[in-house]
């Protein structure tokens, strides 16, 4: 499948794994690719982000996403549905971070690693997220994986960075508007949502 990205589709993957390092990550996830978009320069990607105001919101969106890794990777979906059975989400983050400091949901990295693995794996939602890229590329009849089609495979997989991206007015819809124009509502929209 790489063999079909296009040269800024693997830099934004190359970008990804940087993020992954530079945080500390043993995987590389949806949201690092998201933040990898963020960086790329004279693009449909950063063209939609001005467009739907994202490119001036960035810390809103990292703020959105360090508060969802402090609820231990809940999404406010997930985290409603949990409340509709009882459980508040808030209230146990409170108490474990009481007992234990803040951020103690968070993933951690593994203590005592001194050399870092040469390559990061990537987590399965951020494999999903490569996969349905192609779906979108195809469905848009066009041939290579561009960062766009990166995008909108971000916005269209259910999960925390979509509903980041949603919550900031980056829908599939949206960004593929703000990317393409009017919206497709052929084979493209059908492979976003197979």
């Amino acid at each position: 499948m790489f063999e079909r990205f296009t040269e800024g589709a693997r830099d934004v993957v190359t970008e990804a794994i940087g993020h992954a390092c530079r945080t500390g990550a043993d995987t590389v996830t949806e949201e690092h690719l998201l933040l990898a978009l963020f960086e790329r320069r004279g693009t449909r990607v950063s063209f939609a982000f001005a467009a739907l105001g994202l490119a001036d919101r960035r810390a809103s969106v990292e703020d959105a996403l360090r508060e969802a890794r402090r609820r231990g990777g809940l999404s406010k979906a997930e985290t409603e549905a949990l409340a509709g059975l009882g459980i508040d989400v808030a209230e146990i983050v409170a108490r474990v971070e009481a007992a234990h400091g803040e951020g103690a949901l968070r993933v951690a990295v593994k203590p005592g690693r001194t050399r870092r693995p040469r390559r990061r794996p990537f987590a399965p939602g951020a494999k999903a997220a490569l996969a349905r890229s192609l779906r979108i590329a195809l469905g848009r009849g066009d041939r290579a994986i561009g960062d766009a089609h990166l995008l909108l495979a971000l916005t269209a997989r259910p999960g925390v960075v979509s509903e980041v991206l949603a919550d900031h007015g980056a829908t599939y819809t949206a960004v593929e508007r703000a990317m393409f124009g009017a919206a497709d509502t052929g084979e493209g929209t059908a492979a976003a949502s197979g």
